[in-house]
């Protein structure tokens, strides 16, 4: 599984014209889910995302976790995170979940956020989304998830 959480103070998916998620200040998760992910990696993700410390304390270093500061997140699907650009001009996703197997982990992302509290808001799977968001900081942070181990 890879991750990449931006720190946002607004994002927005928008499907067919018509907004389906939109969050305040939080961050957004574009997630790609890889062949062999399962549950444990899931949580993984989710614990290391809801206690990571991106937000700004008083003194302005970033010190607060997503729960310390009632953040919200948006996740999307984005299988393109797992693209092999190694060889040739057009990426391969052969390291990419099948859409069975992956949609039900996000669902599980969700849900695992959500029974933290968290309020989340989500893009469409498997769904042409545009998605449009204010970068904080700009801070942008990048992880992969293997057998539960977070990297």
């Amino acid at each position: 599984m890879r991750v990449v959480a931006q720190r946002v103070s607004e994002a927005s998916v928008v499907v067919d014209g018509a907004v389906v998620g939109r969050i305040g200040p939080g961050l957004l998760l574009l997630v790609g889910v890889a062949e062999g992910d399962a549950a444990e990696d899931v949580e993984a993700a989710v614990d290391k995302i809801a206690g990571l410390r991106v937000f700004p304390g008083a003194d302005g270093r970033m010190d607060l976790s997503l729960e310390a500061v009632g953040g919200e997140v948006l996740v999307v699907s984005q299988f393109t995170l797992l693209a092999d650009i190694r060889r040739g001009r057009r990426p391969s996703f052969t390291g990419a979940a099948a859409p069975e197997a992956a949609e039900p982990l996000i669902e599980a992302m969700i849900e695992m956020l959500e029974a933290r509290g968290i309020t989340t808001a989500r893009g469409v799977f498997g769904a042409m989304m545009s998605v449009r968001l204010v970068n904080e900081g700009p801070v942008t942070f990048t992880m992969s998830v293997t057998r539960g181990a977070v990297s």
